[in-house]
């Protein structure tokens, strides 16, 4: 993009070239496995990006949402699995810490989780609450100088892989009255249930973390009891730009493969290049990929800068993985039987970018953000 900082440029080279080298060749054997590509990840912490938001003082590289989103779309491109994971370490757990925790609690967890020597994940859906959040169910209770929690979440990648979990639960009968909750790998009544096996993003662990009477410390609450919603709703906001990110790098990876198909591949005599439905799908392909991404960069500038908020997240998140999923369709189409198969990625991308449709909030969700906001404008 135009407005991209030298620090930003370099950043989008470099990491395309430690996707091509570290995601990319491995993408289709991690999927079919069902495996997680940890030593990618842990190189991951070495590239400098783990904690892509994260203050200096702690070894993170201290930028925002364009950076981040940078990052998604280069990984997105080669490996939309890991990407994935990558974004529920550096964002769901790592942004978290960064922007709501105590000075301690950053000192005592960021250093580790930047480093890759730790795994991070987040814990906020639930078996029964997924689009509504604010319902969870799972418990906080005071028991002397430690709290009891009880619960299950759900949904929760990298769950299996995870030294550090930060968990939202309720302190109080209020249904906005949420607290956070940080708690280690090894905690007396913690566990992690059953791997789920999924369509897509097969590459990227989920499960479920099981709370039997957890014992967490006191001093391992983030923040005041009660004050959790906002930090879960403004954490969302760049949770769904970044995964947008990914949708950008699907939809960019699936142009890349058919413009190379279409001029490899040989029909009646000639590429199939040369016919003007092909060329038709390929310049409207490659048109709204182009739209997607200035909208959504354009979006992560204004959140660094403060201008954007929850509604343009929604937008972002509504409109970018929707119009990957229907480019990843076109794909398919255009290199017909081989695309169907696995001999070619694009079964893949199509597959892993649907869960872009459902995680950190459904279509479904997006749209209610949206529409409220434009009717509760015209009533002003």
């Amino acid at each position: 993009m135009w407005f991209f900082t030298e620090e930003e440029r370099e950043l989008k080279k470099v990491c395309s070239d430690f996707a091509q080298k570290e995601l990319a060749p491995y993408a289709e054997e991690f999927d079919q496995k069902e495996d997680f590509n940890l030593q990618a990840f842990k190189r991951m912490g070495e590239l400098g990006v783990l904690g892509i938001t994260a203050d200096p003082e702690y070894g993170g590289a201290g930028l925002g949402a364009t950076a981040s989103t940078i990052v998604m779309e280069e990984f997105g491109k080669a490996c939309a699995s890991s990407t994935l994971s990558y974004l529920a370490h550096s964002i769901l757990c790592v942004n978290n810490i960064q922007n709501n925790a105590s000075a301690e609690q950053k000192e005592k967890y960021l250093p580790k989780l930047i480093t890759g020597e730790h795994i991070g994940c987040m814990g906020m859906s639930e078996p029964e609450y997924g689009s509504d959040a604010v319902g969870i169910q799972t418990k906080a209770r005071k028991n002397g100088d430690h709290y009891l929690i009880n619960g299950t979440k759900m949904w929760i990648t990298n769950a299996q892989y995870s030294d550090i979990a930060y968990i939202y639960t309720r302190t109080g009968e209020e249904r906005k009255n949420l607290s956070t909750f940080i708690v280690e790998k090894g905690t007396e009544g913690f566990s992690v249930g059953k791997p789920i096996h999924k369509m897509g993003m097969r590459a990227s662990p989920t499960g479920e973390l099981v709370f039997e009477n957890a014992k967490v410390p006191m001093g391992n609450r983030v923040g005041e009891e009660g004050d959790s919603i906002y930090h879960m709703m403004k954490n969302l906001e760049i949770e769904r730009i970044t995964i947008a990110g990914i949708s950008l790098g699907i939809a960019q990876a699936c142009v890349d493969q058919c413009l190379k198909y279409s001029n490899e591949r040989r029909q009646f005599g000639k590429s199939i290049g040369n016919y003007q439905l092909i060329q038709k799908m390929l310049a409207e392909m490659a048109t709204e990929t182009e739209m997607m991404r200035a909208f959504l960069y354009n979006v992560a500038k204004e959140y660094d800068q403060g201008k954007k908020g929850p509604v343009q997240a929604a937008m972002v998140k509504l409109a970018l993985p929707k119009m990957a999923t229907k480019i990843a369709l076109d794909a398919i189409q255009l290199h017909g039987g081989y695309g169907y198969s696995r001999e070619f990625p694009l079964e893949r991308m199509m597959r892993d970018n649907k869960l872009n449709e459902i995680g950190a909030g459904t279509n479904e969700v997006m749209i209610m953000i949206i529409a409220k906001n434009l009717l509760s404008q015209q009533l002003d």
